[in-house]
């Protein structure tokens, strides 16, 4: 949803750049693609909680509390485009940005305690990556990289941790 929505819409606007400018450039209100991008952060903060209540039976503790928070926060990005709510904006993203990171570091802990330490390391790994890159991309002025390393990581982990949930590899807890 979102990765689709920034990646088709960073390509038809000119002058955008995927390693500088950050993905709500493309959700602006100026922006030509708003439309498109505006769906994709919905589709995400749709997904996500769906995702959540999935983790909430496999995966006992708090990770799928983040998950919710990460998907309600990325609807809030939605709702406040840049250009009109920038204040707001930010802080939604900041909010998604944290509950993002924290998704995998709090699995980490029940992942660790089911005996599954590579598991609970990769999610480890994913979530400090993500906590990094994310915090680098607020700092910098030239994020776009930054910010789609950051939020890519743990797209991936939500979506292999699915799979794992959708072929049973996670029992229920």
């Amino acid at each position: 949803g979102c990765v689709g929505a920034w990646a088709i819409a960073a390509r038809s606007v000119d002058g955008y750049s995927g390693v500088d400018d950050a993905i709500s450039r493309l959700a602006a209100v100026d922006s030509p693609v708003r439309g498109w991008m505006t769906a994709g952060f919905v589709a995400f903060g749709v997904g996500v909680p769906l995702f959540a209540l999935a983790l909430r039976t496999t995966l006992a503790g708090s990770a799928w509390i983040a998950a919710t928070v990460t998907g309600i926060a990325t609807l809030g990005v939605a709702c406040t485009p840049l250009g009109r709510y920038d204040t707001a904006h930010f802080v939604f993203a900041t909010i998604g940005y944290v509950s993002l990171a924290a998704t995998p570091l709090l699995a980490s802990r029940t992942l660790r305690d089911r005996g599954e330490v590579g598991a609970a390391r990769w999610s480890v790994a994913c979530g400090l990556a993500t906590a990094l890159l994310l915090t680098a991309s607020m700092i910098d002025t030239g994020h776009g990289l930054t910010q789609r390393l950051g939020l890519g990581i743990t797209d991936v982990w939500i979506v292999v941790v699915a799979l794992g949930i959708s072929s049973g590899r996670f029992g229920r807890t």
